[in-house]
């Protein structure tokens, strides 16, 4: 299938590739088909992705894998919130963050309120707001990332 993207021009994209969110996601319920796009020439472990609709070409949101950001990332989800998901098993769900990425790289956040769960191997996503109080919608990545650096030494 050819995409048109938002920040990649037009992309052949394997049908396997594409993602259904059957419920939309949060303040765009009307676009189901997503794909997970990057830089292949990025070789970072800790590169961000785009979550591209694949229904609206300038609706992209930068995504990243919770913990890079945060390793001790464990949301508390109520498990028939994950009925769109097909039954998954914890071992094919992917979690990722939308991501805020002003000029300014300190101010860079992460919201770990509403992930977007993924289950990998139906190819079905939802976005769900967390009961975990303690995780804050703009979640500071850069202050988070300085810290653990500075505890591994670097």
């Amino acid at each position: 299938m050819l995409a048109k993207t938002k920040f990649f021009g037009e992309v052949e994209l394997d049908d396997d590739k594409v993602l259904e969110f059957p419920n939309g996601i949060i303040g765009f319920e009307d676009y189901k088909k997503f794909a997970i796009l990057y830089d292949e020439d990025d070789k970072s472990e800790n590169r961000i992705s785009w979550l591209q609709s694949l229904d609206e070409q300038g609706l992209a949101f930068p995504v990243i894998d919770p913990l890079v950001v945060a390793p001790e990332y464990a949301p508390v989800i109520e498990d028939e919130l994950l009925g769109p998901l097909d039954d998954p098993s914890e071992e094919d769900l992917l979690f990722l963050l939308a991501m805020t990425i002003p000029s300014d790289m300190t101010k860079v956040t992460a919201n770990m309120k509403a992930p977007f769960i993924i289950n990998a191997v139906a190819r079905k996503g939802v976005q769900l707001i967390v009961e975990n109080e303690d995780y804050p919608v703009k979640f500071n990545v850069y202050e988070s990332v300085q810290k653990m650096k500075e505890k591994a030494g670097e």
